[in-house]
């Protein structure tokens, strides 16, 4: 099933990305293979993923959470709906 997931990197920073299968895609992101922006940031932790029924979805949601605050990225990954909503209203005002 396709992915989309979130990867915390040895910096702090977080990456987001989507895939068709998350157990290979995790083997290339620990050995250095997963993309450019990863390999230089190891070694990076599964922070959050979300199956999703199409890979089309998956790759939707990663270009829009991409282009979320880190705050509201945290928020997802903790689970803090409230939050997450509440960042979600900062983008309308």
């Amino acid at each position: 099933m396709p992915y989309v997931y979130i990867l915390e990197c040895a910096d702090g920073s977080y990456y987001v990305g989507s895939t068709r299968n998350i157990d290979v895609r995790m083997e290339q992101h620990e050995t250095g293979r997963g993309s450019r922006y990863t390999s230089g940031r190891l070694p990076v932790r599964l922070v959050y993923s979300l199956e999703c029924e199409t890979i089309d979805r998956a790759y939707g949601l990663e270009k829009r959470i991409q282009n979320w605050s880190r705050a509201k990225r945290r928020a997802l990954i903790d689970g803090d709906m409230p939050a997450l909503q509440a960042h979600a209203r900062k983008q309308w005002r």
